[in-house]
Parts: structure tokens; C-alpha cells; sequence
């Protein structure tokens, strides 16, 4: 093996984040993945934001529209044209159809211009793209926590650009305040460190919540004020599936009194909103003409292909298409998010109150032992070794407050959705107060909703676990239809 002080920093540092619990929850997944009659006692992968949800619509439309395709006897009159075209620019029709989709998935209350549209290989590579145009290596930007894992990979590993985390809690249901803004920013100022300006994720990764107009309007102002870049992550927007409405940053800054546009840059991808992660479409759409044209000149480390392109050019143009598809993906994820909740909700757990996203923030805190994150990660080792469900701990989302958990629910179907619920039944063994004690060792808790289950609350009865797993895992409960992904380490969440 060669020797280290022969490669670069970047190829042997660990900034990649492959270190955090996020991604070992995923590689528990990778060792033993669950399959509903193959390894039926496998990890069900929770940890991994996909919507699966709507795939047949998408099918529907490509198998009634075969000239979309240039490997299709219908569409190979443009194989030629499509398999030679290569401009950075992308193909017109396509940065039309991204427009034209971007403005549907917000309520058509606000349009986009297909000029400023700029390809990136998924929001990965949009949001380095952005970091690229923005930041220096040393600068930083704030970060309200908690927020996405892998942003460190993504917006810093190859860019040395720094996250400043802005401090959010469960007091105010983990808004950012203009009072947080303020207090990180004076402090990395103090610490001689460079914000060039400040990341949100809109609708919240993991919050699975979507920020107000008033917050919106707040952060519009601040960035303003101190003259520093707001780089809004929307790339959950199609996702929202109740009230409230989504508020693009598009809307608030028309709003807000002499607002710079030039330090307004949106990060969208169709890996959330349509599913579709494996076809790699990230945007980069800026109101900086600078930067639309120097991440344009970018876009060549990470086009998207042609192919790809000339397919859903095809495909986002129809409009008849993406209206049903939207409110077809909205309802589905209503009903999913719904099932799950009260699922949990049966058993004595709440989740904070979600709109939007592809996932739920499941709160555990009564379940600590201890309120630290040490105690979070014995719980975390118990629901992955014990339980089998691949969740998330809140340390890797940088939450400041133990026993919050970030658990997917649209990467499934309802059968696994059913098998992961039963888990956790086995697992916490609810049971009423005056219940006959049992005759293993027992954990007592206090629970979330102790009112209803008695003051005994939970029960997470251990010692008993396995013999319910024998009941709950049968292979006659399981849906054939289960996904078995392959490793989703490789893939973006």
C-alpha cells in the first residue's frame, strides 16, 4: 500500500462523515438487510429518506409515452441527436420542464426562469456546486441544527468550507430564531472565523417540518442586514402533504423591502420529490447572475445525462402528468405519515408535528436512561441490534437535546411499515398499570403519554423481545412486495 504522505488530504482525511452514526446504521442495514421471506429477521432500513410511494404513476406515464425513451423502437429516431448532445447548458426543453415542474411543486405561486437553471449531479453536487461559487476554503456558513448528516461531506469535504451550527431546540419546536441567528454568528465572528452566509433546508431535513412565512421573512432579513449569502435547500418542497402550505424563498423576497437578489441561491433536486435518486438531477438556481454562470461552467464535473434529460423534458412538460402526480404523492404520504404516527402513537410515542418530508422526528426522550447522548447511543445500539430498525440518532443531526431519532417511512410498503411497528410494540411492551410484573429483567420508564398508559408508563421489557420476534417476524406476515435495496451507502438520502 502506497504511503499516505504520497496522496492528498482530501484522500486520506475522514471528512467524507462515513465515521458518524448516521452512515453505521446504515452498514448494520448493509450486513443484514431485511427481506420479508429471505431474512425475515434482517434490519429493516429506516434510515434512508427514498419516496417510493408513487413509482407506478411515474411507470404509467413512460409506458404510454415510448418516444421519451431513445432505447425504445418508438423514440430511436433521436438516439443520434440525444447520444451526441453534451453543452453544459442542457438541453432547453429540459431546463423548461425543471422550470415548469420547480413552479408546480410550490403551488404554481411563483415561476422560474429556465435560463437560470444549472444541472448538478443531484443536490450533492448542487450544493458543493453552490460552495464553490460562494466560499472561500476556511469561510463558513450557518446551519440551523439539527440538519442533514452528510452536509459536511456535501458542502465542505472537497471545498473546505465550515458549518457553524445555530443552536435549535424543542422549546419553540426547533425554529430558528433571529435571536439564535445573531448569537452564532457574533460568536464565530469573535473566533476570527469568516460567514459568508447561511443553509436552511425547506422543508426540514429531519424535521419534516416546513418553515413559516414570518421565520422566512426573518432569515430573508438577517442575511440582508449582515450581507452574507441564504442558500435555501428546497429539495423536499413537492413533498408537503398537509397544512401549512410550503412558502418558497422566491415569495418572501419580493417581499421584503430592498432585498439583495444577488444573495438568494435555491439547491432542488427530483430525488425527493419524484424519487428518482439514481437518475442524479440536482439544480442549482441562483438570482446571481455571477453565480448561474460560473456554476454553469461547473456543471461539467456532474452533467446530467442526456438521456436522462430528454426523457423527462418529455415527461415535466406534461402538466397533465405532474398535477396528478403531485397530488397523487401528497396523498400517499399523507396516509403513510398518518399510519405510522399512530402506530407509534398506540404505544405510548410521539413524534413532533410534521407536514412535509419523508420522514417523522420520533421522540424517545423518556425512553434515556440518562438524559445524555451517550445514554441516546445505547438506546440507538438496542433498536439496531435488537429491535433490527435502522433509525437515525439525533447526535448525528447535531440536535443539542438526547433521545430524538429521525425514522423513514416512505421507502417501504405497508406490509414492512406493519412489521417495524410490531417490532416496536415487542420491543416497548406497553402494558397497563396493575398488569402482573414479569418474570424477566425489566427496564421502567416514564412514558410520553402517561396519562393514558398508567403511572407505570413503558416498559421496554427486553428479556421477552425474542420470543415476540418469533410471532412477529413470520414469514406469512410478510409482503411479498418488500423492497430489498441494494447497499445505500452508495446512494444520496
Amino acid at each position: 500500500m502506497a504511503s499516505n504522505s504520497l496522496l492528498s488530504k482530501i484522500a486520506t482525511n475522514d471528512g467524507h462523515g462515513e465515521n458518524l452514526a448516521y452512515f453505521d446504521g446504515w452498514k448494520a442495514y448493509d450486513r443484514n438487510p431485511f427481506h420479508p421471506t429471505q431474512n425475515p429477521e434482517g434490519v429493516i432500513q429506516m434510515g434512508l429518506a427514498e419516496n417510493q410511494l408513487s413509482f407506478d404513476v411515474i411507470q404509467e406515464w413512460i409506458m404510454k409515452n415510448p418516444k421519451a425513451s431513445i432505447c425504445t423502437p418508438e423514440g430511436l429516431a433521436e438516439f443520434k441527436n440525444v447520444a451526441n448532445f453534451q453543452d453544459y447548458h442542457g438541453f432547453p426543453d429540459f431546463r423548461k420542464a425543471i422550470a415548469n415542474f420547480m413552479s408546480k411543486a410550490r403551488g404554481g405561486r411563483v415561476k422560474f426562469d429556465p435560463d437560470r437553471v444549472v444541472m448538478a449531479g443531484g443536490a450533492t453536487g448542487a450544493n458543493e456546486t453552490v460552495m464553490f461559487c460562494l466560499a472561500n476554503p476556511g469561510d463558513a456558513f450557518l446551519v440551523p441544527s439539527p440538519y442533514y448528516p452528510a452536509f459536511y461531506r456535501d458542502l465542505g469535504w472537497r471545498t473546505g468550507v465550515k458549518i457553524v451550527p445555530v443552536d435549535c431546540d424543542s422549546s419553540n419546536n426547533f425554529q430558528v430564531t433571529r435571536a439564535a441567528l445573531e448569537a452564532a454568528y457574533e460568536k464565530a465572528r469573535n473566533n476570527n472565523i469568516n460567514i459568508k452566509g447561511l443553509i436552511i433546508t425547506n422543508p426540514s431535513n429531519p424535521l419534516g417540518t416546513t418553515l413559516d412565512r414570518a421565520t422566512l421573512t426573518s432569515l430573508v432579513k438577517f442575511i440582508n442586514d449582515k450581507n452574507i449569502h441564504l442558500v435555501c435547500d428546497e429539495i423536499y418542497a413537492g413533498t408537503v402533504f398537509s397544512s401549512p402550505k410550503f412558502t418558497c424563498v422566491t415569495e418572501v423576497m419580493k417581499e421584503v423591502k430592498n432585498c439583495n437578489r444577488d444573495l438568494i441561491h435555491i439547491v432542488y433536486s427530483l430525488s425527493k420529490d419524484m424519487g428518482v435518486p439514481g437518475l442524479r438531477v440536482g439544480i442549482v438556481y441562483s438570482y446571481n447572475d455571477t453565480v448561474v454562470n460560473c456554476a454553469r461552467k461547473m456543471s461539467s464535473f456532474g452533467l446530467v445525462s442526456s438521456q436522462t434529460q430528454h426523457m423527462l423534458a418529455a415527461m415535466l412538460l406534461d402538466d397533465e402528468f405532474v398535477t396528478n402526480f403531485l397530488e397523487t404523492s401528497s396523498k400517499r404520504l399523507a396516509r403513510r405519515h398518518w399510519i405510522f404516527t399512530t402506530g407509534l402513537e398506540k404505544v405510548g410515542i410521539n413524534c413532533l408535528k410534521g407536514n412535509a418530508g419523508l420522514f417523522c422526528w420520533m421522540d424517545l426522550r423518556k425512553l434515556l436512561k440518562d438524559k445524555t447522548f451517550e445514554a441516546e447511543m445505547v438506546l440507538w445500539r438496542m433498536i439496531i441490534n435488537d429491535v433490527k430498525l435502522n433509525v437515525s440518532p439525533g447526535s448525528s443531526f447535531r440536535c443539542v437535546e438526547p433521545g430524538w431519532f429521525r425514522v423513514c417511512f416512505a421507502n417501504m410498503d405497508e406490509h414492512t411499515v406493519e412489521v417495524a411497528l410490531k417490532r416496536i410494540r415487542a420491543f416497548v411492551g406497553v402494558e397497563f398499570e396493575g398488569n402482573k410484573k414479569r418474570n424477566n429483567a425489566e427496564v421502567f420508564v416514564n412514558s410520553p403519554r402517561k396519562n393514558r398508559w398508567g403511572k407505570d408508563g413503558l416498559r421496554l421489557s427486553f428479556g421477552s423481545a425474542t420470543r415476540r420476534y418469533e410471532e412477529v417476524m413470520s414469514p406469512r406476515m410478510m409482503s411479498p412486495h418488500s423492497p430489498m435495496p441494494h447497499s445505500p451507502l452508495l446512494r444520496a438520502s
